[in-house]
């Protein structure tokens, strides 16, 4: 129940992160050299709609989130509650019986899945990413601000994964594999199919194009 991976600082690396406090609105736009990038893509055949646009995640992956932070409370509950009874049981530190310990093992759970509600609210909105002509940005993070750049001229190979439960919420979730220091790929959650792939597809053609400049 921790905030998606990617702290980092800028430095030479397949994607460079930067760290900053979460301002308590949850918005953040992309760098200032974004402005431009649209008609850059214009003049490359690039597709407008997606190319220097800043995009949000699918509604639906909040519900994802919470459902996550739940099982994980409902792990943490029972846990506890069985600490709670042997304790009780064995010691005077809390009181015997079964129903302190499901006292106990209710309350973990309702805080937690708590926490997870407000986690996924914050962190929903605190999502965004920047298909550049020239990178790939992302911004997000509830307590602290994580942006992270990917070069393309880095990048490796890109895939798209669902797992069971992204399969029944209409989910998808970018994968983008960069060249360089461990950890340091980074995930696109909260996708449809079908922008995942379209995604996909233009990553895969910058990413060429890329290699094609800096080889000439």
């Amino acid at each position: 129940m921790s905030d998606p991976p990617g702290d980092g600082t800028d430095e030479v690396s397949p994607s460079a992160s930067t760290t900053e406090p979460s301002s308590s609105s949850g918005d953040s736009g992309p760098d200032p050299d974004t402005d431009d990038q649209p008609s850059v893509a214009a003049e490359a055949g690039l597709d407008d709609s997606i190319v220097g646009v800043p995009r949000e995640l699918a509604s639906t992956v909040r519900l994802q989130w919470i459902v996550g932070s739940t099982i994980g409370a409902l792990v943490a509950g029972v846990v506890l509650g069985v600490i709670g009874y042997v304790v009780g049981t064995r010691t005077e530190l809390l009181a015997p019986g079964i129903e302190p310990a499901a006292r106990i093992g209710v309350a973990v759970f309702t805080l937690f899945v708590l926490f997870g509600v407000i986690r996924a609210v914050l962190l929903y909105r605190s999502w965004e990413y920047v298909v550049r002509a020239d990178s790939l940005f992302l911004s997000r993070g509830v307590l602290t601000r994580v942006r992270t750049v990917v070069p393309y001229v880095r990048v490796q190979h890109i895939d798209t994964t669902r797992s069971p439960l992204e399969r029944v919420l209409g989910l998808s979730t970018l994968v983008v594999y960069t060249a360089g220091s461990r950890g340091a790929d980074v995930t696109i959650p909260g996708l449809t199919p079908d922008r995942a792939s379209t995604l996909q597809e233009r990553l895969e053609r910058l990413t060429t194009e890329s290699e094609e400049e800096d080889a000439v």
